[in-house]
């Protein structure tokens, strides 16, 4: 059985309870983030290294058998995708070469990396259109970049929406006193954080991972269905069809994550852990 030295790069909302879940499965991990340790509530059992991602060496990097890469752009924005995923899987991918030791490279990318958007179904084996939205592009070349570097040792995670306890946006948007109609075609797919988390800690220590883990749930839904549904669990008004956009949009995603790695195998029993969970 191979030794485990894990390096999660990027200690978020997803990196750091990763970090913390492998640190407390007895897992010997370390968080790098670019602010201080006091900065994140890190289990002790982890350790801390305080860089940049973009200026790390292949010596710091040496010792590690296994890396994941969770992190957020600065700003939300083109220039914000590219001086974060795509800079920092260019500088690890000039690394590749001399990390003898590494075994696996996980990079946490996106379901935006597909542009299809008529309804469509997606999974594994699907070949991205080009998303229209220019940083999914950015997500697509930093996915294609690490894959340079890394070959086979790359695996790819694409989320679908991320949402949760403190991830509420669907819940508000129920909430709202005067709400938009809404195109009965829209289809939205969802994953929550807490099974993410899960599921990248399984992706890192299992001893076969698939090349591609589409991240979502088992039971894509539309925006009305989901909508209404919030609407009738919080006693709000509930929304109305626009009957002007018939067209069907966005995308549905098969999910090849493993039933027994989801907590919340569809969107129905996220939101109602969460509305549980509610003041």
């Amino acid at each position: 059985m191979n030794t485990h030295n894990i390096l999660i790069i990027g200690q978020g909302d997803i990196g750091l309870p990763v970090t913390n879940k492998l640190a407390q499965d007895g897992l010997i991990v370390t968080g790098l983030a670019r602010r201080e340790r006091q900065n994140y509530a890190l289990s002790d059992n982890a350790k801390f290294m305080q860089a940049d991602a973009l200026t790390l060496s292949a010596e710091q990097l040496q010792d590690f058998t296994h890396i994941a890469i969770i992190v957020t752009p600065d700003e939300y924005s083109t220039n914000g995708y590219h001086s974060s995923y795509l800079a920092i899987n260019q500088h690890l991918a000039l690394l590749a070469d001399k990390l003898s030791n590494l075994q696996r490279i996980v990079f946490i990318s996106s379901t935006g990396i597909y542009g299809q958007d008529n309804g469509e179904w997606i999974d594994k084996d699907t070949v991205p259109m080009l998303p229209k939205r220019e940083a999914s592009q950015v997500i697509l070349q930093a996915e294609q970049m690490l894959k340079q570097g890394f070959d086979n040792k790359t695996i790819i995670i694409r989320p679908s929406g991320i949402y949760g306890r403190e991830r509420l946006m669907r819940v508000r948007k129920a909430q709202e006193s005067e709400k938009k109609p809404i195109a009965a075609g829209v289809w939205t797919n969802r994953i929550m954080d807490s099974d993410l988390v899960n599921i990248i800690a399984k992706v890192l220590t299992i001893e076969v991972p698939k090349p591609v883990y589409i991240a979502t749930d088992y039971l894509p839904v539309t925006s009305f269905t989901l909508t209404t549904w919030l609407c009738e669990q919080l006693g709000e008004a509930l929304p109305v069809l626009d009957d002007k956009n018939s067209a069907m949009t966005g995308k549905r995603l098969h999910s090849n994550i493993p039933l027994a790695w989801l907590t919340y195998p569809d969107w129905q029993m996220g939101y109602e852990d969460i509305l549980r969970h509610q003041n």
